[in-house]
């Protein structure tokens, strides 16, 4: 690993990362020939038989990172993604010099501030007022900086009435209130922030990124930005690298890696054959949905794109005057969207879209039921599920200013003959 000053100029690299691996040892390894006395009573006791003959389990060799090649050009701001496990934290605490790689050859130039865990560099029993200048410092920052930047910081944290407090009383959303503004005020050359930033409220989190968006365009600072919130991450990177299994398998702009992280890594169910699912007993079966369809691609549906469903049905008796209904949920279980549709006598379904709902990115389900004029004739429970994907337009609106309609308008398109 190297560090190098700043050189200055706008379009020199910040990071140069050359074939980096970082590989850690599962198990036990034959070659450890000392052991503590409470470390053998524990063996002995979870397995005598394999205590008494001595054998030990062999190590087992697990790359986090293998091969991790890219460069950062100063002033850039880089989103990293990946599911979990991908290898991201691992590669931020190579870059943060907490960790020496395997393998490969890392170029840092300039001063790096790094925001990987809540607490980190700050001590317990320490106050606030004690901790900044103690963080400020492992930051790199001489006492007479931190003294001209200390009310700054302050005003970011929003700590003032806790400054005297330790720390260890703080919640974690003040703790990463203020590490965040120690960091953001060091002036670093590399600011590397991991998903932390999640622990804040949401009006906390539009203020670090305004910030960590200040620093890059006004002071050309370098931000790397880990984050399973992709609008945060097109808000704030031009470019992005998708991360799997510890190797770079994508690598562009924001927008583009966040489609292929939701192209590689979508599971939803946009396709479902109902008539096995099971039923309620009240339900009246006169008319059934038989099977049901969303049109997206393998990665799901744009953030503002209209929805379009499919849905077939049969009828087993007289049931006039059907509707059918449909309702969206989210992850956690609310319901967000629901409206109805009128279908025409004797059809076997319908295709319509629902053009003006405007879902949040994150994970749906859909119900569907059947209603006419004599009740309910059919209600099946989470048919399909699918995903809003986050792009440039939801990051411009940002999540918490999207709401979606109770009852948006839908719109028929095609019914199905019988």
């Amino acid at each position: 690993m190297k560090s190098e000053g700043s050189s200055g100029g706008c379009s020199a690299s910040a990071i140069s990362v050359s074939g980096l691996g970082k590989r850690y040892q599962l198990g036990t390894s034959p070659q450890q020939g000392y052991q503590r006395l409470s470390e053998s009573l524990l063996q002995w006791v979870r397995n005598p038989v394999k205590a008494l003959s001595g054998s030990r389990s062999e190590a087992e060799d697990f790359w986090a990172l293998q091969d991790v090649s890219f460069e950062v050009k100063q002033g850039d701001s880089v989103g990293i993604v990946g599911r979990n496990g991908a290898g991201k934290s691992t590669l931020l605490k190579i870059l943060s010099r907490i960790t020496e790689p395997t393998t490969g050859r890392l170029v840092l130039r300039g001063r790096v501030a790094s925001l990987l865990e809540v607490g980190t560099g700050f001590h317990p029993e320490l106050t606030g007022r004690e901790n900044i200048y103690l963080n400020g410092a492992l930051l790199g920052m001489q006492r007479s900086e931190i003294r001209s930047k200390f009310d700054e910081i302050v005003a970011f944290a929003e700590v003032d009435k806790f400054l005297d407090t330790p720390v260890k009383r703080y919640s974690s959303g003040m703790y990463v209130r203020l590490a965040f503004a120690i960091a953001a005020h060091v002036q670093p050359d590399v600011l590397i922030v991991d998903e932390v930033l999640a622990v804040g409220d949401a009006v906390f989190q539009q203020k670090c990124l305004g910030r960590m968006s200040e620093l890059s365009k006004r002071q050309h600072t370098t931000v790397l930005f880990v984050s399973h919130q992709m609008e945060a991450l097109l808000r704030l990177c031009q470019r992005g690298i998708l991360l799997h299994q510890g190797r770079v398998v994508a690598e562009g702009t924001m927008e583009a890696v966040s489609r292929e992280y939701h192209r590689a890594f979508a599971s939803g169910r946009t396709s479902a054959d109902c008539r096995t699912m099971q039923r309620a007993a009240f339900l009246r079966g006169q008319a059934v949905i038989d099977e049901v369809e969303l049109e997206a691609n393998g990665a799901g549906v744009p953030f503002a794109q209209r929805l379009i469903f499919r849905v077939y049905i049969s009828r087993r008796g007289e049931a006039s005057q059907i509707h059918l209904c449909w309702a969206i949920f989210s992850a956690g279980g609310h319901e967000v969207a629901s409206s109805r549709v009128a279908l025409p006598d004797q059809s076997r379904g319908g295709r319509f879209s629902v053009p003006h709902l405007r879902l949040a990115p994150g994970r749906y389900s859909v119900n569907f039921g059947i209603k006419s004029e004599r009740g309910d004739e059919d209600l099946v429970e989470h048919a399909l599920m699918f995903d809003v994907m986050a792009n440039e337009t939801s990051a411009e609106v940002w999540a918490d200013s999207i709401r979606a309609s109770t009852i948006p308008e839908t719109e028929l398109l095609e019914v199905l003959p019988a």
